[in-house]
């Protein structure tokens, strides 16, 4: 049977990120996988979306009024947009990617959510006054809505008992995170100047990202006399200036270094080039890097989450959270046992098939037929 499926793709740009990622390459292998299914991309009017799937016969773009950036004007533009829309197109099933989310009026809605970054107690408080009824809102009448990991289904439930969730996971693409050559591994070396070992975060510079307790662990190693080199590859969110006066007021301007601007291609180069991967945030719905490193076979030492247990049990070495000493140790494990590192490393590997976007796209396809009735 054919469907008719509608795609709320206007919170997405260019700006690299774990949603932007999972819809590019989920979505994508679904497309790719149902050529008879009509899909129907709405995009922002400043980014083009539907580009991404240039080479599908059976995606029809519409561009839409609503920015990509700024949650409020695209909420605005879309109040005179949506309803007509998508009556117009009519559609058998409608997926939405954010909030507040746009709920089809003639059609099941499906909803994904991330994370509940926005209604946590260590949100401020004037965006959990806005966040809560907006999130209770879109929960109480999506058909169903779609939690990256157990985790954040567990807290969706929690927080509106009664929500109808379903875990569908983050994927990754192990063939992009395979060793480049020597010679581009050598040209990444050179060009962000990255020394002979060294750890690496991954992360937006972000207050949840935590990478202050990682600098705090570097700067207990070195006054044991044990000099760790730090890279964090991150854009800026917010923490920069912050993490750059820890750097400073530790004497580690040597030792650790923040990089923003890093394509995709060096740190696809950099998973390999690194010791380890260490991972501190304090809050993730999923945690992309996290996979990323298991499919370049890099070990992980991460801080103790529900979330990082539930992906990473047994492949990675974790620390408390808020403990720079437990850190530190986690580090010098990994740092100094080969053996260890290549267990964690292989067993990393052996978590990434449940990862797989082919296989992560026949999920979704039972879901929309599960929820179309077809």
């Amino acid at each position: 049977m054919s469907l008719r499926i509608g795609l709320n793709a206007t919170c997405f740009s260019e700006r690299p990120s774990g949603a932007n990622q999972r819809f590019r390459h989920l979505l994508g292998a679904l497309i790719r996988a149902r050529p008879e299914w009509h899909f129907i991309i709405y995009e922002p009017k400043d980014a083009r979306i539907a580009d991404w799937f240039a080479d599908c016969g059976n995606v029809e773009t519409r561009v839409t009024p609503l920015p990509a950036e700024g949650r409020i004007a695209r909420f605005a533009a879309g109040l005179g947009y949506w309803r007509h829309a998508l009556r117009g197109d009519r559609l058998d099933l409608f997926e939405a990617f954010h909030l507040p989310a746009v709920i089809a009026p003639d059609c099941p809605t499906l909803l994904t959510i991330h994370d509940l970054r926005p209604v946590r107690p260590d949100a401020a408080w004037s965006e959990r006054l806005i966040a809560r009824p907006v999130l209770h809102r879109a929960l109480a009448r999506a058909r169903l809505t779609l939690a990256v990991s157990d985790t954040v289904a567990e807290e969706l439930r929690t927080f509106h008992p009664g929500a109808r969730v379903r875990r569908l996971y983050n994927g990754v693409r192990p063939e992009e995170l395979a060793r480049p050559d020597e010679a581009a591994c050598a040209a990444t070396r050179a060009r962000w100047n990255l020394p002979e070992r060294f750890v690496l975060g991954v992360g937006h510079l972000e207050p949840r990202k935590n990478f202050g307790q990682a600098i705090a662990a570097i700067a207990q190693l070195k006054a044991q006399g044990l000099t760790v080199p730090l890279v964090v590859v991150g854009n800026p969110g917010g923490a920069e200036a912050e993490l750059e006066a820890a750097i400073a007021r530790h004497g580690l301007g040597g030792s650790v270094r923040l990089l923003s601007g890093v394509g995709s291609g060096d740190l696809r180069a950099m998973y390999h080039l690194a010791d380890l991967l260490l991972f501190p945030s304090a809050y993730e719905g999923f945690g992309i890097p996290l996979v990323e490193a298991m499919a370049a076979g890099l070990p992980i030492a991460a801080s103790d989450t529900p979330v990082f247990r539930e992906l990473a049990e047994g492949a990675a070495r974790f620390f408390a959270l808020g403990d720079p000493a437990d850190t530190a140790a986690a580090v010098v494990a990994l740092w100094n046992d080969p053996e260890a590192c290549a267990a964690l490393a292989e067993a990393g590997r052996a978590r990434l098939a449940r990862h797989d976007f082919a296989a992560l796209a026949e999920e979704l396809a039972a879901i929309y037929r599960e929820v179309t009735g077809s």
